[in-house]
């Protein structure tokens, strides 16, 4: 079964499952098939589906991550000990971990095509991701604090684990209570890559998008927290700074290369 077959299967599969959509057409051309299929993705509720549509869900996402092109952690050179930076796209990414920034429902986003992070994240993972989340969350009964963190599998991604965490959301003036929180994201989540017994961690730049930290001073933040919890004797010894923008490329290469 090729890819085009198999992204019309599950176009058909999720189709089905909204009523309202049963006279859509499935475009012809396959750039706008894979939209509607991330589309569809995008705003299911998470709930179990039949095995036949997660082998080829899973040989689906794999084999489009791969075309796209896998960046192995191990490959990578580091600016200072331990530290990394790395630009491009965290769901190609083959660590330990990559850090997903969610928001405190914590099950992805559910805007179709969305560029946010968290949306890319839970696309490639796969479905199997935004229900293990659910029942996370359906078992701690209440939003996610921010500044505290998640683990799951990473399930068709390339890493092994996503760390989930929600990071402040910035109104205004960053307050002190925004600095310490956003610190805490990063904190958490080293914290919880240690008691797994993980090595490597990719982070992406939290709260610096749709949540509006300043990039710099988020930047500052994410780089001295780090730091800190490198001189601690844990598991992890590896740790990414992933960055999409070419803007953050220049302010972590100015603060990695600074010392």
């Amino acid at each position: 079964m090729n890819q085009s077959e198999r992204r019309t299967i599950l176009i058909r599969v999720l189709l089905k499952e909204h009523p309202e959509y049963q006279g859509l057409r499935i475009p012809a051309d396959a750039d706008s098939q894979r939209q509607l299929l991330r589309g569809l993705l995008n705003i299911r509720e998470p709930r179990r589906i039949g095995t036949d549509f997660l082998q080829i869900q899973d040989a689906y996402l794999q084999e489009e991550t791969a075309a796209k092109g896998i960046t192995d952690a191990a490959d990578l050179t580091p600016l200072q000990p331990g530290l990394y930076l790395w630009q491009g796209d965290i769901t190609t990414l083959k660590c330990d971990a990559i850090v997903n920034a969610a928001n405190s429902g914590m099950t992805g986003c559910y805007c179709p095509n969305h560029g946010c992070i968290d949306n890319a994240i839970h696309t490639y993972a796969g479905v199997q991701l935004r229900l293990a989340c659910a029942e996370i969350m359906d078992r701690q009964g209440h939003p996610e604090p921010t500044g505290q963190a998640k683990i799951t599998t990473a399930f068709d991604l390339p890493c092994r684990y996503v760390l989930h965490t929600v990071g402040p959301i910035i109104n205004g003036r960053v307050t002190k209570a925004d600095k310490e929180l956003l610190a805490s994201c990063y904190r958490s989540c080293l914290e919880l890559a240690a008691e797994n017994g993980l090595e490597s961690v990719a982070f992406c730049c939290i709260s610096t998008g749709e949540f509006h930290f300043p990039n710099q001073l988020a930047a500052e933040i994410a780089v001295q927290t780090v730091k800190e919890f490198l001189k601690k004797q844990t598991s992890v010894k590896k740790v990414i700074f992933n960055v999409f923008k070419d803007m953050d490329k220049k302010i972590y290469e100015r603060l990695l290369r600074a010392d």
